[in-house]
């Protein structure tokens, strides 16, 4: 049981890891937490800092999720990598580091799915970009991913997958509910660098 409790810091402290911040502070020297929607996670960096510094903190906090999710084949433990992952979007949602304040969840449940089940995330990631490509909404992109995924993990028949799947699209879409009422009324920020 010690390796459970090593990994769930483990994760917990990796999902932590502020990407927007580090990133915004050492590269721009800005805080982007004062900015956009003072959100950590990508969407808000592609705002504020641009296209490099947003697709670099995105695929950092996809790799977060990746790593936590692995923990446990690297201490030979027997604990699901799910919930090791889930731990990390915990992490990357309500961060240590970073006042608790961090990011919506996406980008770190999405690289816990690319380690558990990689083809779910390229079928989830073309879900999202086709929705982007159709509505220029990252926020409502970043739902529809998840509802893709999950219709994966109930086509997949796997439980926990569908269980852990199902918990992180509702908590994902909790935590675009703000979003969600700019979309209605339709005050939500489109993406401009998309043609």
């Amino acid at each position: 049981m010690l390796d459970y409790g090593i990994i769930v810091i483990l994760a917990y402290l990796i999902g932590s890891i502020p990407s927007g911040l580090i990133i915004g502070k050492k590269f721009f020297g800005v805080d982007i937490r004062q900015h956009g929607s003072g959100n950590l996670g990508g969407t808000n960096t592609f705002r504020v800092l641009g296209v490099k510094a947003g697709l670099t903190v995105t695929i950092a906090d996809i790799l977060k999720g990746t790593l936590a999710a692995s923990l446990p084949l690297f201490f030979q433990s027997d604990m699901h990598y799910l919930i090791a992952g889930i731990f990390a979007v915990l992490g990357h949602t309500y961060p240590i580091f970073a006042g608790f304040r961090g990011g919506k969840a996406v980008a770190t449940s999405a690289g816990v799915l690319l380690w558990y089940a990689p083809f779910m995330f390229i079928i989830m990631i073309a879900g999202f970009f086709i929705c982007l490509y159709i509505t220029k909404y990252v926020s409502l992109s970043s739902m529809f991913g998840g509802l893709v995924a999950l219709i994966y993990s109930i086509i997949s028949q796997d439980i926990l997958l569908i269980i852990v799947v199902a918990i992180l699209t509702l908590f994902v879409i909790y935590r675009h509910r703000a979003n969600i009422k700019r979309i209605i009324d339709k005050t939500e920020p489109k993406v401009k660098w998309l043609g």
